[in-house]
């Protein structure tokens, strides 16, 4: 019966197939009727001739049986017809036209029963169709309900392996026992990852070493290597959860891949698998670094309590969005020892890496880099201007009192003057002394920004 019901019930692949077979024959039935109706309007001039000059014998006008064949090449010739092929047939829309030739040897009464046999098959075919699709329905409920069972039996054995030592191996037995197919060895390490993530110490090296005792390793092994990339990922996934670096070469190739999804999954593999050096992977990168997975690598960083490497080693790196991820892990983990390195991208060619140096200065609280942004504020664009007010308003000091009152006085832009003048404003007793003579000028924007600024409502 299992061998029956695995030949009924085909992919989708075969489906589509039926229906272009189906198709196919809907466009033979337009054939058809398209020559039937040519063949009407013809009978009826021929029959309208003969009544006006009179003619009786009407048996001549009769049109011969023709051939199962000759039906067929008619419904052909109606398809290339539509194609453009009888189209360009020099002797199309004449007289002795390919189609006007054909429609002479039309026989109405066969090709009534060739519709109704296209009927038929037509109905035959949408009930298979409909007979397949139950039982595939019915099929992915059956796999459901067993992986359902599989999962309860799966997580009643696994309890009892971890924490009933006493019945240790006869639990194994059974686990093997169960576990006879790929599909329920699939589920089982299913299970098994959802486990892992949330044990520690002792039970964690047990489950490590059922999935060893399992051969699980060779599975995870085995989809790592495969041409499917949904399938790979899985491997990657389940070969990181288990520390097991046998396939590392082929994670470190799947870097380059096309594939944004599967690049990333490799990525945070060899964050935990890296045996000598965890972030040997950034060295390698030659596509973009997407902010999705720097997010991912810096989440893993963080939820598995990975030793944290100094990123300033990547400030070099030819490609610019790791130089801007190494940017933020600096500023994440305050790697204040980093800054000159740092100081050192305000001269990058890339406007990105420019802007995440300012604020990572800014953020660091680098005083000793406010000389360098005052350096560089007249020959940033627009944008990297107001991020070096930013950060020099993060590290509030008296000697950059002269240069805010200048960006104040000199600069028309109204976001530059206000992020001026909160910088003067952060300074203390001072800075708002600065503030309260500067709105005394006569110029009435003053009186506008510095308003805004000293109201603490604001």
């Amino acid at each position: 019966m299992a061998i029956l019901f695995n030949i009924i019930v085909i992919s989708g692949k075969a489906i589509r197939r039926l229906l272009k077979t189906a198709i196919f024959f809907f466009a033979v039935f337009l054939g058809f009727f398209h020559l039937n109706a040519n063949a009407a309007i013809h009978q009826q001039s021929s029959n309208t001739s003969i009544f006006n000059n009179e003619k009786t014998d009407i048996g001549r006008h009769i049109v011969p049986r023709i051939s199962v064949a000759e039906t067929v090449v008619r419904s052909f010739t109606f398809m290339y017809e539509i194609s453009g092929v009888i189209t360009s047939n020099p002797g199309y829309g004449t007289d002795g036209g390919l189609i006007q030739q054909i429609d002479r040897r039309r026989d109405g009464p066969f090709l009534i029963r060739f519709l109704i046999a296209v009927i038929i098959y037509s109905i035959f075919s949408m009930l298979v169709l409909l007979l397949i699709i139950l039982l595939h329905r019915n099929k992915l409920e059956m796999i459901e309900e067993m992986t359902q069972e599989l999962k309860e039996r799966y997580q009643e054995l696994l309890m009892d392996y971890l924490f009933d030592e006493d019945h240790q191996g006869e639990t194994l037995d059974k686990i093997k026992k169960v576990a006879g197919d790929s599909f329920k060895r699939q589920i089982l390490m299913s299970q098994m990852k959802d486990l892992m993530i949330n044990l520690s110490g002792d039970a964690a090296e047990k489950l490590k070493d059922l999935y060893y005792r399992l051969d699980l390793d060779r599975d995870s092994e085995e989809k790592a290597f495969s041409k499917k990339w949904h399938i790979k990922v899985r491997g990657f996934r389940e070969l990181a959860l288990m520390n097991v670096t046998r396939a590392n070469d082929e994670i470190v190739r799947c870097l380059h891949s096309r594939n944004s999804i599967l690049r990333m999954e490799a990525q945070l593999a060899l964050v935990r698998l890296g045996e000598e050096d965890r972030y040997a992977f950034l060295d390698h990168l030659e596509r973009p670094f997407t902010p999705w997975e720097q997010l991912n690598v810096h989440q893993t960083i963080v939820s598995h309590n990975l030793e944290i490497p100094k990123f300033e080693r990547w400030l070099s790196s030819s490609n610019p969005t790791v130089v801007n991820f190494s940017l933020r892990m600096i500023t994440l983990f305050n790697q204040k020892k980093s800054w000159e390195k740092v100081a050192e991208l305000l001269d990058s060619p890339y406007y990105n890496v420019r802007e995440e140096a300012i604020k990572t200065l800014g953020e660091l609280r680098i005083k000793n880099a406010i000389p360098l942004l005052k350096q560089h504020y007249k020959t940033e664009k627009y944008e990297n201007s107001l991020e070096i007010v930013k950060a020099i308003r993060k590290m509030p000091d008296e000697s950059v009192l002269n240069f805010l009152k200048l960006v104040i006085d000199k600069e028309d832009d109204i976001q530059l003057q206000i992020e001026a003048a909160k910088a003067i404003y952060e300074m203390g007793e001072p800075g708002i002394k600065a503030l309260r003579k500067i709105m005394k000028s006569e110029y009435k924007n003053y009186q506008i920004i510095i308003k805004h600024v000293l109201d603490r409502r604001i």
